[in-house]
């Protein structure tokens, strides 16, 4: 008799960990995580060691998710205290790069006056001699350049930092991973295995092809009979994927910013970030409905919602060309993502800046530029995306913010217009010190920082690129409302938000307009020659009510 197969769960959740903190690419670039380590990560887990019961009561009001506090009881402060001085042991070599960052941004404050610098580069303090170039910028102000590759290739960047978490999801409700690291649990399995290891991509595969038992023991380094590991074993095979008619085009809205646009010879997977799979009453489409080969997956910006590593991973082994946005060259703020994902063990990752295209058999992928949502900060690695397949021009514009819509006015005359747009409507972004604070010298008063918010387009704006661009349709989406999102939007709009009240007038304003337009939630299969697709504005109103929109 045969041996059974045995595949790996689809519900199976494998979060990549740093230091014990969840994965991004503020983690991953040496830089910004000497930065996270210094000014967020310590400061956090010694206010909760001082006074735990700041952070328990704090959380007791949903609105503080996210922010400055740990979410774990009283009880768990012997596993903080741990952390610090495993972080002081282990992150030694990062925590003196961002001291060398201070101090050296005194130095320039005092020597950068617009003076040649050569004379500066001997007070530069040792961890960033020969990591970084001092340089003016056009206004005269002294800035520190990184020699990033340089960083990967030294000390500051360790693998084994890295881990991954496995566990069983069965329901939406995932603590938020942004304000808290992990610590060990009950049900987890944890592997100190770092993320360009060949085996991350074999573990994954194992949702789609089975193997022996005795094949899964030995690539999870485990003993036969490992009762954990062998709870996340089935033999019930994954579910295939529709495919896509001859000379059809299809696309798929997957939840948040997350679009699989497809013809019968190219698919394209815009911003992956997409729910597991597990039983659920609210619909959806998970890793099971992606093809088996994703032949460009796109990424519009460094934000987590978007630049999402832990879906990266699981699509690793399924994608062709993974592109993302090129950064400026070397700003602590805007580091390389192409780098972030070459030291990560994507192979296939190019970049792309504003105006490029990549040609493919039935179409084109261009990027087009992507204004705000960044707090103002000199960021590049940001674009929206033009994507023609099979005859058919989609924008997916993501949280770009309309600032200046003369910019959409010359795009238009250069590209001329398109048939359908996705553009979020995340208009009440969090402050500029959310995401950016750890990085910056000196902290903005308050009433700056409150004004630098990292948001999108409100309906005035989004108007505004609708009129010029004249799409045939419009699909609000990137409204982080899906349930499967709180672990990392920390939040669910409620149907009086700020962004719900924008998108209602938005829906409203377009059908005056004469343009069909739709607000997603959780699925939506679209099919763009299909005219009955587009629901009408009674329709799509009367769906609005019914998810609370």
């Amino acid at each position: 008799m045969q041996n059974p197969a045995f595949y790996l769960k689809p519900n199976i959740v494998m979060e990549p960990l740093w230091n014990q903190w969840y994965a991004w690419s503020y983690l991953i670039a040496p830089s910004t995580a000497s930065m996270y380590v210094l000014n967020w990560h310590l400061k956090l887990l010694e206010s909760f060691a001082e006074a735990p019961e700041v952070h328990v009561q704090a959380l007791q009001n949903p609105a503080l998710i996210g922010g400055p506090f740990l979410n774990y009881p009283a009880e768990r402060v012997a596993d903080v205290r741990n952390l610090i001085l495993t972080t002081r042991k282990n992150q030694e070599h990062l925590i003196a790069l961002a001291n060398a960052v201070r101090a050296l941004e005194f130095v320039l404050e005092q020597e950068g006056t617009g003076g040649s610098m050569e004379a500066v580069y001997s007070k530069v303090p040792e961890p960033l001699r020969g990591m970084v170039e001092l340089v003016y910028d056009i206004r005269n102000n002294p800035v520190i350049r990184w020699i990033e590759p340089l960083l990967y290739a030294s000390r500051f960047y360790r693998r084994e930092s890295q881990s991954l978490s496995l566990w069983e999801m069965k329901s939406d409700e995932r603590p938020m991973v942004f304000s808290s690291p992990r610590f060990s649990e009950a049900g987890q399995l944890r592997l100190e295995m770092p993320f360009d290891d060949d085996r991350v991509d074999e573990i994954v595969a194992l949702k789609r092809f089975p193997q022996s038992k005795a094949y899964i023991h030995d690539l999870f380094g485990a003993r036969a009979g490992d009762e954990l590991l062998d709870s996340m074993l089935t033999t019930e095979p994954p579910r295939k994927a529709i495919g896509v008619s001859p000379g059809g085009v299809r696309i798929l809205y997957l939840g948040h910013a997350c679009v699989l646009i497809q013809s019968e010879h190219t698919s394209v997977l815009c911003d992956p970030l997409l729910s597991y799979e597990y039983p659920s009453a609210l619909k959806r489409y998970t890793y099971q409905d992606l093809p088996g080969q994703i032949d460009y997956a796109l990424v519009t910006h460094n934000h987590q919602d978007h630049f999402h590593l832990e879906a990266l991973l699981q699509l690793r082994q399924r994608i062709g060309q993974l592109v993302v946005p090129r950064s400026d060259g070397g700003s602590i703020q805007d580091p390389s993502l192409r780098l972030v994902l070459e030291n990560t063990g994507f192979h296939n990752a190019r970049d792309i800046a504003e105006f490029e295209t990549i040609h493919f058999k039935d179409g084109s992928i261009t990027a087009i530029p992507f204004l705000g949502e960044h707090g103002d900060l000199n960021i590049r690695s940001k674009v929206a995306y033009l994507i023609e397949i099979a005859g058919t021009r989609i924008v997916c514009a993501a949280d770009s913010n309309n600032l200046e819509p003369e910019m959409y006015r010359h795009l238009a005359r250069v590209y001329g217009e398109i048939d359908i747009l996705f553009i979020g409507l995340e208009c009440e972004g969090a402050p500029l010190s959310w995401a950016y604070g750890p990085l910056m010298p000196k902290l903005l008063p308050r009433k700056a920082d409150q004004s630098r918010r990292l948001n999108g387009s409100n309906c005035e704006r989004a108007l505004g690129v609708v009129e010029q661009l004249r799409p045939k349709k419009v699909f609000i989406y990137a409204m982080g409302e899906e349930p499967w999102l709180s672990f990392i939007m920390g939040r669910q709009d409620s149907s009086e938000s700020v962004p719900a009240q924008n998108a209602r007038k938005f829906v409203t304003e377009c059908a005056r307009m004469g343009v069909p337009t739709e607000r997603l939630f959780a699925q939506k299969e679209i099919h763009p020659h299909d005219l009955q697709d587009t629901l009408s504005m009674k329709q799509t109103m009367e769906i609005q009510t019914s998810i609370g929109a």
